[in-house]
């Protein structure tokens, strides 16, 4: 039977979704402004990287088109060469919203289509009863933060009194999340999941996609540095996924990087977490190697989203793009013949775009293997279409969506 991998490059949307002006993102666009930055030579970082953006294996994917499919324009340098090698198209998402839980479930065929609950942008922007709750709950002197704000920014103002009073610090931002971070050392690193396990409980009742435990290091004087030991504490997705279609077949599975958070380790067979996309490509690809036939690998590299795009850093972005492309002659190297792998993303997070959240946005559809025929894919009318072919490339029913392959 065939294998396929499936890999997630968080947040690299191609073009501001048909809903996005409802999200106040109408005419955001991840890639192509990336590209327009990187043209103008607005993305340069001495040490890092200069000049346009080279993404030439992309472009041989078909990347380029799919860019012009969602957005009408070809953004500069992602032109296709002569020959493609692969099947490209554009899909849009149909759940509510634009957070990482909602894109991957409905990747696997399980679209949202009612909201998440939010916590408004005020201060405090916890309901009372659940802070308190919380501080009852896990014995803690109080809390840090109570509001919406960037992870690093509070890091840095906050992380002093954290380590002086031993609150952790607690915030949210415009998705359906409860953030809780804490010094790894000082606070203790076990101490903190299991505050998230607590917090996971009482965020229930209010709808909350997701519960992140952020553990960062340092000191006052010296800086603050988040670590590699994240850990979300997400809701299970409320029926079945492909995932769930591949472990009653028997199939052999393995999530790499936070997959396995997303899905709430529901089917998601072999968990592997390493830090950092090249790791977690490095996992992935090792993962494909070992697999039997009929089997998934099913891969997210977050870097793209919480180390460059929240942070609006675009020469940092363009060079995680540029690395991600230059290792395609190591994942095609890895298939053999009959496997598929499709390259993807959940969201959005143009990092030229205003504030530090997500942006509504179609995302790529890449599908390439020993077999696979380049053509066009088109648009497709839901992020379900991809695991449907995924399925059906497996010889699974799809739980949603129209195969394309």
């Amino acid at each position: 039977m065939a294998r396929a991998l499936l890999i997630v490059l968080d947040s690299v949307g191609i073009g501001g979704a048909p809903d996005a002006e409802r999200y106040g993102d109408a005419g955001s666009d991840t890639v192509g402004h990336i590209a327009e930055a990187c043209a103008a030579g607005r993305a340069d970082r001495a040490g890092l990287r200069s000049g346009p953006l080279r993404l030439p294996h992309l472009a041989g994917l078909g990347l380029g088109l799919a860019c012009e499919g969602a957005s009408g324009r070809m953004p500069p340098g992602l032109a296709p060469p002569a020959e493609i090698l692969g099947a490209w198209g554009h899909a849009v998402e149909t759940a509510a919203g634009k957070d990482t839980p909602s894109g991957h479930w409905e990747i696997a065929g399980l679209a949202m289509r009612e909201p998440w609950g939010y916590f408004p942008d005020t201060r405090p922007a916890f309901p009372a009863a659940l802070i308190r709750d919380l501080i009852r709950l896990g014995d803690l002197p109080g809390i840090l933060g109570d509001s919406h704000a960037s992870g690093i920014a509070i890091i840095d103002a906050l992380g002093a009194e954290h380590l002086r009073t031993g609150k952790p610090i607690c915030y949210t931002s415009a998705d359906s999340v409860f953030q809780i971070a804490a010094h790894e050392e000082a606070f203790g690193l076990e101490r903190l999941y299991a505050l998230c396990r607590t917090a996971r409980q009482l965020c229930d009742a209010y709808r909350v996609g997701r519960v992140i435990a952020r553990p960062f290091t340092g000191t006052g004087e010296a800086g603050f540095r988040r670590t590699s030991n994240r850990r979300d504490f997400s809701v299970a997705p409320p029926g079945d996924t492909l995932l769930d279609r591949l472990a009653t077949a028997g199939r052999d599975v393995v999530s790499v990087g936070k997959i396995g958070d997303i899905f709430a380790h529901r089917a998601t067979g072999r968990e592997v977490k390493p830090g950092g996309n090249g790791a977690c490509l490095d996992a992935a690809i090792d993962a494909l190697g070992r697999l039997r036939d009929g089997g998934f690998v099913f891969a997210n590299l977050v870097d793209f989203d919480s180390e460059h795009g929240h942070r609006r850093d675009v020469p940092g972005y363009a060079a995680e793009l540029e690395a991600f492309d230059a290792r395609i002659p190591d994942i095609r190297a890895a298939l053999r013949p009959g496997d598929l792998c499709l390259v993807t993303a959940d969201h959005g997070n143009d990092p030229t775009w205003h504030g530090t959240e997500h942006t509504r946005e179609q995302v790529p559809v890449l599908a390439f293997g020993p077999d696979i025929v380049p053509r066009a894919l088109g648009r497709r009318a839901t992020f379900a279409d991809i695991g449907a072919a995924v399925a059906r490339h497996l010889g699974l029913p799809p739980v949603a969506g129209t195969p394309f392959l």
